[in-house]
């Protein structure tokens, strides 16, 4: 090849290769976190928040555990035991087209009565698969007073289909800051 196309080709490949490494390096700053407390706002009061979130957020070594997935046809939730405050993960994939009902959320009461603490429709010919968090909490409506009625065994019924009930346990710790949302409320 000739120097005269050579030289000018290989000038421009390096300030193309100068330019990619600068703005590369310029975005990733821009994209660095920001640790909390290790800045001033400019505001004591929001300076002090901060510091309280994070000690707060340092003082707890909550974990959750690990998930341990629960299936019953294309249903599935995430744990066999939940603390109080811990949200429930249901996860639905594969479902037919034809397939058409109701998720229940359902605690026994006493040895003969339930009480249906949520329903969630489904329609396999609008939506096959979907994700969806749901929480156990005190209800003055559905008669969950106190953690007592939250306590205990609970029943996943999917309604409309021939697929096994899924069981899970709330048992009585709590997720770390959510104590004070189970008050009593009747």
């Amino acid at each position: 090849m000739n120097k005269k196309i050579v030289v000018p080709i290989g000038i421009v490949i390096i300030i193309i290769i100068v330019g990619v490494i600068v703005i590369y390096n310029q975005e990733f700053k821009n994209n660095e976190k920001i640790e909390l407390g290790k800045f001033d706002t400019g505001n004591s009061e929001i300076n002090e928040k901060l510091e309280q979130i994070v000690n707060s957020t340092n003082s707890t070594n909550f974990k959750p555990a690990p998930r341990t997935w629960q299936t019953s046809g294309p249903f599935q939730i995430d744990r066999t035991e939940y603390l109080l405050g811990e949200k429930v993960f249901l996860r639905m994939g594969g479902l037919d087209t034809n397939e058409k009902g109701q998720i229940a959320f359902i605690k026994q009461s006493n040895e003969t009565h339930y009480k249906v603490y949520q329903t969630i429709p489904f329609d396999g010919s609008k939506k096959t698969e979907f994700n969806y968090y749901t929480d156990v909490k005190l209800s003055k409506v559905l008669g969950l007073c106190s953690i007592e009625d939250i306590l205990g065994e609970w029943t996943v019924v999917f309604r409309g289909t021939d697929y096994q009930n899924l069981k899970f346990k709330v048992i009585n710790q709590f997720i770390p800051g959510d104590e004070n949302q189970f008050n009593a409320v009747c």
